[in-house]
């Protein structure tokens, strides 16, 4: 039972402090958690919350614009809760073995992209205070919360970047955040324990009105057009991955808060 009341009240990053020491990361909380168990939440008649996460996860039920009303309390559950974290190790894990199978070229062009929100960096401080999606997307209100370059790491995730690091593989960012975020977004990646990357790329003032889809593939094909080999592609929509120049595999982290197309 202690050991229940302590994962309720906490969930514990590890984030890098000290460029001098980098086997050293103390502590740092990504959420203080609700009173909240797991992922299971409460039965709601005729509705299967699971379900619908299901399907949203595997892109069967797309062009959403918020959570299903009746699905908040369990959304907020399984974000807080042990089964979020424990299905993104499942993934980050399989993507660092797919990761060492690759032989590098030695000249310094494997890459692994990663997306930024809800991939490398947590907005569940604000989305906490915010229906867990079950509110209308606000942009004034999520971009005050960005601009305080508060979010915290993704655990797995950080764990993921460092080990790809560790055998030679470079990192690029890909983000949806706009060209005016760059230096907020890159201070708090850096103040999450992300410190060295090949390229942060935002999204320009020209692909204004562009799917996320049509972004990301420009912007991966560019690279590519550089000599670049994308051994892996990560984020948490499907939008990040779909298209064109998607890289040697992908991988889907979860996300049943928002939709982006």
């Amino acid at each position: 039972m202690a050991s229940l009341i302590l994962h309720i009240f906490f969930l514990l990053v590890i984030v890098a402090t000290s460029q001098a020491s980098p086997l050293s990361y103390p502590p740092l909380q990504i959420h203080r958690l609700r009173s909240r168990l797991g992922s299971g939440g409460h039965h709601i008649p005729g509705v299967s919350c699971l379900s619908w996460r299901l399907a949203v996860e595997t892109n069967n039920i797309i062009g959403w614009e918020t959570v299903p009303e009746e699905c908040e309390d369990y959304v907020g559950h399984y974000m807080l809760g042990k089964q979020y974290r424990e299905d993104s190790a499942a993934i980050t894990v399989e993507a660092f073995t797919h990761a060492k199978t690759f032989k590098l070229g030695g000249d310094g062009k494997d890459i692994w992209v990663f997306d930024v929100d809800e991939t490398t960096l947590s907005n569940l401080p604000y989305y906490a205070k915010h229906g867990f999606g079950a509110e209308p997307y606000n942009s004034t209100a999520f971009n005050q919360w960005v601009f305080t370059g508060k979010a915290p790491a993704l655990p797995e995730s950080l764990k993921l970047y460092r080990k790809l690091l560790s055998i030679g593989v470079k990192v690029v960012f890909l983000t949806g955040r706009s060209e005016d975020q760059r230096a907020v977004t890159s201070n708090n990646l850096n103040t999450a324990g992300y410190h060295i990357w090949e390229d942060l790329i935002l999204k320009a003032s020209s692909y204004s009105g562009k799917t996320a889809v049509f972004y990301k593939s420009s912007e991966r094909a560019k690279l590519e057009k550089k000599g670049y080999r994308i051994i892996g592609n990560m984020g948490d929509q499907w939008s990040d991955l779909l298209g064109t120049s998607v890289g040697n595999r992908t991988f889907k982290l979860p996300d049943p808060m928002y939709y982006i197309s």
